[in-house]
């Protein structure tokens, strides 16, 4: 009886979610349709660039907000370099090492001359203790950025401490970095604590 009252209440909303049912009278869309908003509310004409949108969320925090705004963005813009990088970047930020190595190696595949992407993989190499290949893909990103950028010079001068054992400890380890493109050029610096 119960798996009855199931199938039948999954069926009613099927049907109600169905784009048969749709604008017909009683069903949901028909419904709404005739809900008008507020006066003086702003009519929107164009959405916010997922991509901004993400970037925001990683500034406050909101890493699992900002991967959805990404996803949204990648959907809008495209897999290319720009929306790989930013998804890989919060995967990273979120602990998911896997997808975010994946993600930021599909960015370099697309563009092998994006700088934040390299330097992000470059970060998710270290956090696995693969520093060989790390060193190799922040000189490769310090190249790319013609020494331009004093976080991804951090990052590479850390991984050749870490391989020659030279003065290198837990205790003076510097912080990690990782850089997102926020469009038109610019960089937006995230910053991690130190972990112990």
């Amino acid at each position: 009886m119960a798996i009855t009252k199931f199938w039948l209440a999954c069926l009613l909303l099927l049907g109600a979610c169905s784009p048969l049912g749709m604008g017909k009278p009683g069903s949901l869309v028909e419904h709404h349709k005739g809900i008008k908003a507020p006066k003086g509310t702003e009519k929107i004409t164009e959405s916010v660039d997922g991509l901004i949108v993400g970037h925001r969320l990683m500034a406050a925090g909101e890493y699992e907000l900002a991967l959805k705004a990404y996803r949204r963005a990648a959907a809008e813009h495209g897999l290319n370099a720009d929306t790989l990088s930013a998804m890989g970047s919060a995967n990273l930020r979120l602990g998911r090492l896997n997808q975010a190595e994946e993600l930021l190696r599909l960015a370099v595949a697309k563009d092998d001359k994006f700088v934040p992407a390299w330097n992000n993989l470059g970060v998710v190499l270290q956090n696995r203790g693969e520093y060989g290949e790390a060193k190799r893909v922040f000189q490769l990103a310090y190249g790319l950025d013609n020494g331009n950028s004093e976080e991804i010079r951090a990052n590479l001068t850390k991984m050749i401490a870490i391989l020659e054992k030279s003065g290198y400890s837990p205790d003076n380890e510097p912080k990690k970095f990782e850089l997102v493109r926020r469009g038109n050029g610019r960089y937006l610096l995230l910053q991690t604590p130190n972990s112990k």
